[in-house]
């Protein structure tokens, strides 16, 4: 059974749903054979190999293209905006940053020291007033961290949120009054609380003047990213304006650890040296055993006991645990800690976690975006960054409905 796959762990390798790897069973895409005993589906891990070589063939060619060239300067306002990913990308899109309000201390130095003219409003967002960019703001966005709110009645009113961090989002929001309004969360913010989170967000948006947009889980590995990471998108949209928000395009190439780290179509040069985490001896000697693309399962069995512990009997595929990186896939989604049991994420050639400049290029900041604090701070606040392409491809699509609103109102001009 070493050389098969659960359809769980298939899943989880491919980037894809179970009932998608039962589709392409049916299809003849990725053919499944039957576990002798259970008659449960098992793929034969040279097959998933050599489909995933085929999802990721550096040969693609790029037709698409989000990029807008906006028409004036639009102005962006971002809240918790942690290290500058989200920021980094929308400046590349052509965005122009009004202020950028963070409360960790070292994500806020690490923003100071490379962007000396942005306005970084360092403290607890509960302790500001945006009032003063009233009606002189395009876009509001923040990666607002995920929390229940408490549910007085069918209706969830902004005062019922009070105390959450989207509280003080929708504040802000309300006190700017842009045209439009950009959410990001993790995935897992579509069954907090079995949806209500999220029919709340939404709920309290409608209350302050704000249409949301059919939401949207983004894939970074369709927007340049080499990188298994998903963001939910939360897009608002001022009552008054009838323009159609559209998500930008997913591209076709997929990108992969090879183009983070060496010179390439990503990068004009291969990854610069830096500091980085050590596994312990221990892990080391296990992962030492552990090939490319491997995980837990391609250690020998009394070792994959030992080393899994009571995880060795529960279900679910773990396919993070004992990983390590190939050069020709996308690497699986970083964490704020490199050596997690977890979340491991070996180097292809080295047993060794990725370095501070190597987690960075994965996350696609450029090389010359130095990070603050200590080791550990700087795998954090790069583990919790928008993927910086992944941010400039919105950036474009926030230009192209700006661009759309600034035309509409120059028709309307022109009309009266």
């Amino acid at each position: 059974m070493n050389e098969y796959l659960s359809l769980a762990e298939a899943a989880e390798i491919v980037g894809k749903s179970k009932e998608t790897l039962r589709r392409w069973d049916n299809e003849g895409i990725l053919k499944a054979v039957r576990e002798p005993v259970s008659n449960y589906r098992v793929y034969r891990k040279d097959d998933v190999q050599t489909l995933l070589g085929n999802l990721f063939d550096e040969k693609s060619e790029e037709t698409i293209s989000n990029y807008e060239e906006p028409l004036q300067d639009y102005s962006v306002l971002e809240l918790f905006a942690g290290a500058g990913g989200l920021a980094i990308g929308m400046e590349k899109a052509g965005l122009k940053c009004a202020a950028l309000n963070e409360i960790d201390k070292w994500a806020c130095q690490t923003l100071i020291k490379n962007r000396p003219n942005w306005n970084v409003l360092e403290g607890d967002i509960k302790n500001f007033d945006f009032s003063e960019y009233r009606d002189n703001i395009d876009v509001v966005t923040g990666g607002f961290p995920c929390q229940a709110f408490s549910y007085a009645g069918k209706k969830l009113g902004l005062n019922d949120a009070r105390g959450t961090l989207f509280y003080e989002f929708a504040r802000v929001v309300q006190e700017v009054n842009p045209p439009i309004c950009i959410g990001e969360n993790v995935r897992g913010l579509l069954s907090h609380e079995k949806g209500k989170t999220l029919e709340g967000m939404i709920s309290i948006l409608d209350e302050i003047g704000y249409n949301v947009v059919p939401v949207k889980v983004l894939k970074a590995i369709h927007y340049k990213v080499p990188q298994k990471r998903e963001r939910l998108i939360l897009v608002g949209i001022r009552k008054d304006i009838d323009i159609l928000y559209e998500y930008p395009t997913a591209h076709q190439k997929i990108y992969t650890l090879k183009d983070a780290l060496k010179k390439g179509s990503l990068f004009e040069n291969n990854v610069p040296k830096s500091e980085g985490a050590k596994y312990p001896k221990y892990k080391k000697e296990i992962l030492d055993l552990v090939p490319q693309k491997g995980y837990w399962r391609d250690l020998p069995l009394d070792i994959q006991k030992e080393y899994m512990g009571g995880s060795f009997y529960l279900g679910g595929g773990k396919t993070g645990m004992a990983r390590r990186i190939g050069w020709d896939e996308p690497c699986l989604t970083l964490t704020c800690s490199p050596a997690q049991k977890q979340t491991e994420r070996c180097h292809p050639d080295e047993t060794r976690p990725f370095t501070v400049r190597e987690y960075a290029r994965i996350q696609t900041f450029p090389d010359d975006w130095e990070f603050s604090g200590s080791i550990a701070q700087q795998y954090k606040q790069i583990g919790n960054a928008v993927p910086v392409n992944l941010g400039q491809e919105i950036g474009y699509s926030i230009i192209k409905f700006m661009n759309q609103l600034v035309q509409a109102k120059s028709q309307k001009v022109a009309n009266f």
